[in-house]
């Protein structure tokens, strides 16, 4: 829609971020911190490449300081809130120095509520879902449909499972403020089918274009410096993608290298993953997407992903 420019200063629409900080030392609320080499853009929000953080990383002092915060998982969180939160605290590295994965995804949705004048689920709903025919996708299961919400389990040492997320009395059902672009909302396989295909397709699904084609392309080329893959720039321990052989697009994990990625696939392969054990991918070459949905924390409980590939891949025969 031409609102923005990618190399746009976060702060030209976000003021309080014009200043940002870097940690050097210290714990929450005692930082020492130094300035940042440049300003964050909105690119490096997209990559991943902003200084941002997530709480469970557990890696940090700063992460540290979103636990303390509640800025992961906090029911009466609101994105401005979580804006408002995140400008007095430092970023983990200087942007576009590195990547992490982090909260980058719910500025965006914040940024999208400030470039529309909509909420993001208003957004969402007539700029996604109702383009795309997608009838069971929410921020907020309605009452109605509350008996289609399946259980959340988290894995427990010894091989057995807890209950994370009980449907009978989930946050996705009682409704909570945080609006949250990186892992807010609900869906069915129906549904991500058809978010998936019109991504495959270029952008568009039964004549209802959500994206741009040309965007979309460069959307899913990597966009690390020098198109280093993430072993070489990452900070972080965790991401919902094997790191060797995988750049970062906007928005999506990219697979460079096949060889060096040990997964069987294509170059260009794109796509990515979610906390319960989710996935999806794209693979232009081979005209494939899948998806994957299964309700199991951490993600990293089986090699679920790995496996996936190799027996989608091992059937192609044509």
């Amino acid at each position: 829609q031409g609102r923005f420019l990618l190399d746009d200063p976060v702060h030209k629409y976000i003021p309080a971020w014009r200043n940002l900080q870097v940690y050097k030392a210290g714990v929450f609320p005692n930082f020492l911190t130094v300035p940042c080499q440049r300003p964050m853009t909105i690119r490096d929000l997209l990559t991943h490449q902003s200084g941002l953080t997530y709480g469970f990383m557990n890696r940090t002092n700063v992460d540290a300081a979103y636990r303390e915060l509640r800025l992961d998982g906090n029911a009466s969180l609101t994105l401005d809130t979580l804006v408002d939160e995140l400008s007095r605290l430092p970023l983990e590295f200087s942007p576009g120095t590195a990547w992490n994965y982090s909260v980058s995804t719910d500025v965006c949705g914040y940024l999208v509520q400030l470039f529309s004048g909509l909420s993001l689920d208003d957004y969402f709903q007539q700029h996604i879902f109702a383009p795309l025919g997608m009838t069971s996708t929410w921020f907020k299961v309605p009452a109605d449909q509350a008996h289609r919400l399946a259980a959340c389990y988290e894995y427990q040492p010894g091989d057995s499972m807890r209950l994370q997320d009980d449907p009978t009395d989930s946050p996705f059902v009682r409704g909570h403020g945080y609006l949250s672009g990186g892992g807010g909302l609900v869906s069915c396989i129906d549904d991500y089918y058809r978010f998936a295909q019109a991504l495959a397709n270029g952008g568009e699904l039964d004549g209802a274009r959500i994206v741009g084609r040309k965007t979309l392309q460069f959307m899913r080329l990597n966009h690390l410096p020098g198109q280093r893959d993430l072993p070489d720039y990452s900070v972080g321990a965790f991401t919902e993608t094997p790191y060797e052989g995988t750049g970062f697009g906007l928005g999506f994990s990219i697979k460079l290298d096949v060889a060096k990625s040990q997964t069987i696939g294509s170059s260009g392969e794109y796509g990515w993953g979610g906390m319960a054990s989710t996935n999806f991918f794209i693979d232009p070459e081979e005209d494939l997407l899948m998806i994957f949905m299964t309700q199991l924390i951490p993600s990293s409980s089986y090699p679920i992903r790995q496996n996936l590939r190799a027996i989608i891949n091992a059937a192609l025969v044509d």
